[in-house]
């Protein structure tokens, strides 16, 4: 289809309103991800959302992996359907959030200072927002892709994604025949260089994970009396040299390609070894890419002990570990030698880094759709500094990029958003998400 064609049939006004109203409707499903079954669960999202697809005339499947527990799949007839498939995925699930701390309600989906604003308005729900209503509007259009769609809507990513991508992949493959290629979180996202030029990150990489249980077993006793084998007195010791510890830069292949291509951009040499200089000339994506230029272990909870009086006989801790491509063995090493004998560990989670190359056809695909809606854009290749379900599907031999297409004002903090008080998406970037996506289906 000509360039000239496309942006004739893209999608209409309608389907640019219908995004911000999804988005806003998926919001005030709450459903919050507190890791132990405790949260409302994903269901009613699965159920809102299989009965947008079914409007238009799909067959989606609500798979439900544990009580309230469920993700939303279907597939859409390409106009050859002997291509190798796409697959587009999202989750529904959300990290928890305190409606004391937020300006507007997180689950209120309004709409603010020309942003929706709520949990989940970009980790991401704008995506799954996006992605129905270009779906929607090409259903009822009459518009068929070039090759099958695999839609996926999926459960308990916050989590791992134990009870989403991975029990799909695990026990029900089959939906995913034919799939070679995938967009996900958390890419295609602007990075105002001037008034030339816009980078879009495009995640390429993805740094592998050790949520692991930190245990120091010592002697219990009476908290008035002298005690040499304090538990809780090792344990932070421990949890202190990590937490301090200023693990060695390592530059993957993902990173030095995208230090190559900003250093391009702003006409100047970025040295990795000078973190302070390079990370200046970033903004507002500074947090981002800065923690994906070395291994990481943050200490995230503590727990011991019942009584003031009482000296317990153990102490644990919880510590978030993220681990560059190539960098394992490099890492867990180091954890060792940090943490001292007396520490036992033990993964609570754990799952692999992820690195494919930036090139092929759906990346001149994201490069053909970007440019067509901002003239100054240039897609680059970028290393996530957490996790996707991309993880899983990787399990299949797909290739999976992170390709959620938004164009942000220059002053919005977006690294901040994920996980952060007074998450928002701009209304404008969520239509304009729409259009690329929209745009990419047609030349991928």
């Amino acid at each position: 289809m000509s360039e000239t064609n496309t942006a004739r049939a893209g999608i209409g006004e309608r389907a640019e309103n219908e995004v911000v109203d999804l988005c806003r409707d998926l919001i005030r499903i709450d459903t919050s991800n507190y890791g132990d079954h405790s949260g409302p669960g994903e269901r009613a999202a699965a159920e809102y959302i299989a009965e947008k697809l079914a409007e238009v005339g799909l067959e989606p499947k609500i798979i439900e992996s544990h009580k309230g527990r469920a993700s939303t799949v279907a597939r859409i007839e390409g106009e050859d359907p002997s291509k190798p498939a796409l697959l587009i995925h999202g989750h529904t699930d959300v990290v928890p959030a305190n409606a004391a701390d937020w300006t507007h309600d997180p689950f209120s989906g309004e709409i603010a200072d020309g942003c929706v604003w709520g949990r989940g308005a970009v980790d991401m729900k704008d995506m799954d927002a996006m992605t129905l209503a270009v779906v929607r509007d090409r259903m009822r259009s009459g518009r068929k892709p070039p090759r099958d769609i695999v839609l996926a809507f999926l459960a308990d990513e916050e989590a791992g994604g134990t009870y989403g991508a991975r029990h799909l992949v695990d026990n029900h493959r089959d939906l995913f025949d034919g799939v070679t290629e995938a967009i996900g979180e958390v890419g295609g996202f602007s990075f105002t260089v001037n008034e030339n030029l816009r980078l879009y990150l495009v995640e390429t990489a993805e740094k592998g994970m050790h949520w692991m249980r930190l245990t120091v077993d010592g002697t219990a006793g009476h908290g008035s009396m002298t005690n040499t084998d304090n538990a809780i007195t090792e344990l932070c010791e421990a949890v202190g040299r990590l937490g301090r510890h200023q693990w060695p830069v390592r530059v993957t292949k993902t990173v030095r390609s995208f230090l190559d291509e900003l250093s391009d951009a702003l006409g100047t040499p970025l040295d990795p070894e000078d973190m302070e200089a390079t990370l200046a000339k970033l903004g507002g994506i500074a947090k981002m890419i800065g923690a994906t230029l070395r291994n990481s272990a943050a200490p995230t909870m503590l727990g011991a002990g019942y009584k003031v009086n009482v000296i317990p006989g153990q102490a644990t801790a919880h510590v978030d570990g993220r681990f560059l491509p190539g960098f394992e063995d490099e890492f867990l090493a180091d954890l060792d030698r940090i943490l001292g004998p007396r520490v036992k560990r033990e993964d609570v989670h754990g799952d692999k880094a992820l690195e494919t190359s930036f090139d092929g056809s759906l990346v001149d695909a994201m490069q053909i759709a970007l440019k067509a809606e901002d003239p100054i854009a240039r897609a680059v290749p970028y290393m996530l500094s957490g996790g996707t379900d991309a993880k899983s599907f990787d399990d299949l031999g797909i290739r999976c990029f992170g390709f959620a297409p938004l164009k942000l004002p220059p002053e919005l903090d977006f690294a901040g958003m994920f996980h952060g008080v007074d998450e928002r998406v701009p209304v404008d970037g969520l239509k304009f998400g729409a259009r690329v996506l929209d745009r990419f289906i047609d030349h991928s």
